[in-house]
């Protein structure tokens, strides 16, 4: 009978926001909620912020904190490309950040025949991709969702792998004698990219190259519970350079700067691992700059590990 009551996490690492409609009021994490409803967004609340929502308004209880880590990956990866975060619309961001990675490839003299996305996370990425180069759009995977549930969620790797394969239709007339440039959101664990590249060399594909829209993950995150793994060695990145160093968690700085002569070591790995004809990641300050937040506000541990003052970098 008070209300409703809508509190937002200390340093905001993941959203709410409240709307309205003729006197009626929402909350929700997606804004996406709020279209088919008929309602507008209100606002979004920052870190700490508690509000009370009754049939009179919208009463803030506690004013937001001035510290944000909001969750890189809503943009890059698990936001729903209808929902804004922050004001800034997850589809939209995924365009830039698709145009960032095809910039990053000027002049490095591959040629291809055409973009591709692996649905459906990496679809926006590959129009921002097509537009920027003005490479064709096509689909030579489509998706058949009907009683499969986010394939990275199981824990039980063969129930992922299961999941991920029969969620994906290749289309062989699309697939066969083609070099075909795939953006992705991210390159997690691996395993199912890999089975996902197999499959089409076996459908004819030619060459395949990977273009992941975010750098390489070398954390577990250590505050949601979206990209979390039982083991640090689920990650490519970690198992690479285990495999170079013998243990995986040496010259973790270096492995992080796309300028080292490891992080080329450890991207190498990986292609080869996966089978790709190239990979090229995308570089942090590009995809800060596609999610269009300052680093500061940004949530980036799962790749560079910072937490404290070095993630309160402008």
């Amino acid at each position: 009978e008070d209300g409703i009551y809508a509190a937002r996490d200390r340093y905001g690492r993941t959203p709410l926001i409240t709307g309205r409609r003729d006197r009626a009021y929402a909350v929700t994490m997606e804004s996406s909620a709020f279209p088919n409803l008929d309602y507008e967004i209100d606002r979004y609340l920052g870190p700490g912020e508690v509000v009370r929502i009754t049939p009179d308004g919208i009463e803030q209880l506690q004013a937001p904190g001035s510290e944000m880590q909001v969750c890189s990956f809503l943009w890059v990866y698990y936001g729903y490309p209808a929902s804004s975060y922050e004001d800034i619309n997850t589809e939209e961001a995924r365009y830039r950040c698709g145009a960032a990675l095809a910039r990053a490839d000027r002049g490095d003299g591959v040629t291809v025949d055409m973009v591709a996305g692996i649905p459906d996370s990496g679809t926006a990425h590959a129009v921002g991709y097509a537009n920027e180069t003005g490479l064709p759009l096509k689909r030579p995977f489509v998706k058949y969702t009907p009683t499969w549930p986010r394939s990275f969620m199981p824990q039980d790797p063969s129930v992922r792998d299961l999941v991920a394969r029969m969620k994906l239709i290749p289309i062989r007339s699309l697939v066969n004698g083609q070099r075909i440039l795939f953006c992705e959101d991210s390159i997690v664990r691996g395993r199912q990219l890999r089975e996902i590249v197999q499959r089409l060399y076996d459908f004819g594909a030619a060459e395949v190259h990977m273009r992941p829209a975010c750098p390489p993950l070398l954390h577990g995150c250590r505050y949601l519970t979206f990209s979390r793994s039982r083991n640090i060695l689920d990650l490519a990145s970690r198992r690479a350079i285990k495999e170079l160093e013998g243990a995986d968690d040496r010259h973790l700085d270096e492995y992080a700067d796309p300028a080292s002569e490891r992080y080329g070591a450890m991207v190498d790995r990986i292609r080869r691992t996966l089978k790709l004809t190239t990979l090229k990641y995308q570089t942090l300050p590009d995809m800060v700059q596609a999610i269009g937040l300052p680093r500061s506000k940004l949530c980036t541990y799962c790749w560079d590990g910072c937490t404290g003052p070095c993630a309160r970098r402008g």
